[in-house]
């Protein structure tokens, strides 16, 4: 499986205003969702791409921009799954007068590959954008427009997807796939007259831009000197957002389905306090940072003490960087050795510590050691998110199921499985939340969100795939 969790942004100024300093500050609000690679894409230029932050990249910022100067770009932030992290896979890809940057997962991408002359990839270049773009690019040959290649693309492809364009006549792309797997928004900014599309909402306030809405599922939308233009190449109407954006991967100020992504944590916090009311606890810690809402929100539900008693240490060389995105196991080990506890806070306190997830139990089990060294009497331990018990084809980094800490599941009680995990991380006590809990919580109907990865129902991405492990996924 070639996939890859990223973000994505476009942006186009009708008043002929160079936009690259725009992007380079929309990528860097979008940091969160890739830490690997970046780029940029322009008309009638071979895009330019950095490994690591973009930050990192400052130095240059000044000779890209006027190297790259135009009003029509697009951009691409990564963390990958497949190959290694180098240039050759980073994004955003040119096929002939098309440039292309992609949020999402192909997950038919060698069914497509024989449509466009085989599978010529190896895992170590593979690129499920890559295919994609040369079937648009033969489909839009003999179709004309984007969007007839797309309504044709779309009942060949399965999977989910978020796509930039830029065209060589200076035109901007933005397409959503038709259940929305993936999030996308619409915003504008009256100097420049800027029209911008990006995968969170963060990006769009990162350049003073105001959020009009998000892009409808089954949306291509294309900027140019002729305005905005929008059509449907799709009618799907059922639903399939990603349930994991709500309570981990996207940015706390961001807007998603009309919901505002810490307010939207904060709720699920004090749900989850209703399903699990630990009134005999001393305090309430988050692991940082994407779980502070929601457990300011548990502890205001039941009036109890909130304290940060773990702090990243943002002064290592890896402490500010998000673990779950870390291709290597080593790197993530690495980033929860900089998670501090503070003693002073915990020593003889009955602690529950709230977590947005537990997909490989690396992290909380290396949490828990560190409150037990920290002096803590008792640890109970609350999970946002549901169980993740099977891989994730629609653009998250879970794709093996010897990798997750629900391990094999064939013949075991969700009970038997959530205790295994608490005596493997080490907690007193553990407790999940469930998916009709969370959709309650976010307040989008449970049937319009994808919880795939802890039903192992592949339907809304209309396939049976074949599990394997990491180290054929990674092509290792």
């Amino acid at each position: 499986m070639v996939k890859e969790n990223c973000g994505v942004v476009g942006i186009f100024s009708s008043d002929g205003v160079n936009v690259i300093p725009m992007v380079i500050d929309a990528l860097r609000a979008l940091q969160h969702r890739g830490q690997e690679a970046w780029g940029i894409a322009v008309p009638k230029k071979s895009p330019i791409k950095r490994l690591g932050l973009v930050s990192s990249a400052s130095h240059e910022f000044q000779k890209i921009t006027e190297d790259y100067a135009s009003p029509a770009a697009i951009g691409h932030v990564r963390y990958s799954t497949v190959g290694k992290s180098n240039l050759e896979n980073a994004q955003p890809l040119k096929v002939k007068d098309l440039c292309i940057a992609h949020n999402g997962t192909i997950a038919n991408v060698a069914e497509l590959a024989n449509l466009v002359g085989g599978c010529t990839f190896t895992p170590q270049n593979a690129s499920d954008t890559l295919i994609a773009a040369q079937r648009l690019v033969s489909l839009m040959s003999t179709n004309g427009k984007l969007g007839s290649a797309l309504s044709i693309l779309k009942n060949e492809m399965a999977g989910s997807y978020c796509f930039t364009f830029v065209s060589d006549d200076n035109a901007v792309y933005a397409a959503r796939d038709p259940r929305g797997f993936r999030p996308m928004v619409l915003g504008s900014k009256e100097e420049g007259g800027v029209s911008i599309v990006a995968s969170e909402s963060s990006a769009l306030t990162a350049i003073g831009a105001k959020l009009v809405r998000d892009v409808v599922p089954g949306e291509l939308l294309k900027f140019s000197n002729n305005g905005m233009e929008s059509e449907m190449f799709s009618e799907e109407k059922k639903r399939a957002h990603c349930s994991f954006e709500f309570t981990y991967f996207a940015h706390p100020t961001s807007r998603m389905e009309g919901t505002n992504i810490y307010v939207a944590r904060k709720r699920i916090g004090q749900f989850l306090a209703r399903k699990f009311p630990i009134n005999d606890a001393d305090l309430v810690i988050p692991v940082p940072d994407s779980a502070r809402p929601a457990a300011l929100g548990y502890a205001q539900e039941l009036g109890l003490s909130f304290d940060e008693g773990l702090l990243k240490d943002r002064y290592s060389k890896k402490g500010p960087l998000r673990s779950f995105i870390e291709p290597h196991q080593s790197d993530r080990v690495e980033i929860n050795r900089w998670i501090i506890p503070i003693t002073d806070i915990i020593s003889g306190k009955h602690v529950v510590v709230i977590d947005d997830s537990l997909v490989r139990g690396t992290s909380s089990k290396a949490i828990i050691k560190a409150l037990r060294r920290a002096g803590a009497r008792k640890i109970s331990m609350l999970i946002t998110y549901p169980p993740i018990k099977y891989p994730c084809y629609a653009g998250i980094d879970f794709p093996s199921q010897d990798e997750l800490a629900t391990g094999s599941i064939d013949g075991v009680t969700d009970e038997q499985i959530i205790e295994k995990i608490r005596s493997d991380i080490g907690a007193d006590f553990l407790g999940y939340n469930d998916a009709q809990n969370l959709a309650n919580a976010v307040g989008i109907p449970h049937d319009s969100l994808c919880f795939t990865c802890t039903t192992g129902d592949y339907t809304t991405l209309g396939i049976k795939p074949t599990f394997k492990t990491r180290a054929e996924v990674k092509g290792e």
